[in-house]
């Protein structure tokens, strides 16, 4: 069996090497990047910025409604991110849905003050609240600290996980045949202020 030369050997690892990093990359993608709204769409007059790293909601003098959506859809995913609520707190993140000045159609996993259903499910302009957390989960959310949100998002199931624990799982026919993208909700109001950071998604 005739060997093959080291430099050849090495070359083709340095290459497989490359290929699988470009896969993981593809695999899982930063919807922030930590410096700007790259790859977002800011929806109505609240304020939506970058600070330290960190994307930043605020309500703004119309206290309405503001909606920061992603330019693509996303069908099946794994969506993980982290939020920290300095004010009020009552914001929400979209999936599969589609968003027209300040009206949004579709599913939002909820991101509330405390006993107010982190991390249920909500469909706007619609059938309202499809499921939401018991009792005992409410504790999971950690007010005014870093919480971190998993939503698994595949056909017609959606499970949502807050700081490592389960907070729903739900089958929906409707929401198995929805089309969108990704969305970051200022509720109305006026007084609110979340951050976010660390927004990453993996499509299935």
């Amino acid at each position: 069996l005739m060997r093959l030369p080291y430099q050849f050997l090495n070359t083709v690892f340095i290459a497989f090497f490359i290929l699988v990093l470009s896969i993981s990359a593809h695999a899982q993608s930063k919807l922030f990047n930590g410096n700007d709204l790259t790859g977002w769409k800011i929806n109505g007059t609240e304020k939506w910025y970058v600070e330290n790293g960190e994307l930043i909601c605020e309500s703004g003098p119309d206290k309405e409604y503001g909606y920061l959506s992603t330019d693509k859809n996303f069908k099946d995913f794994i969506l993980k991110l982290e939020f920290k609520q300095e004010a009020n707190g009552n914001s929400g993140v979209f999936f599969r849905s589609s968003v027209k000045g300040t009206i949004v159609k579709g599913w939002q996993v909820e991101v509330a003050p405390p006993d107010q259903h982190t991390g249920g499910i909500y469909e706007s302009y619609g059938r309202g609240w499809l499921i939401k957390p018991t009792q005992e989960q409410e504790k999971y959310l950690k007010m005014g600290e870093w919480n971190k949100m998993k939503i698994h998002v595949k056909g017609d199931q959606v499970t949502t996980y807050l700081n490592g624990h389960k907070m729903i799982s739900l089958h929906d026919e409707k929401i198995g045949a929805g089309e969108g993208g990704i969305a970051l909700q200022i509720h109305s109001g006026g007084g609110i202020k979340v951050r976010w950071r660390n927004i990453q998604l993996k499509e299935l």
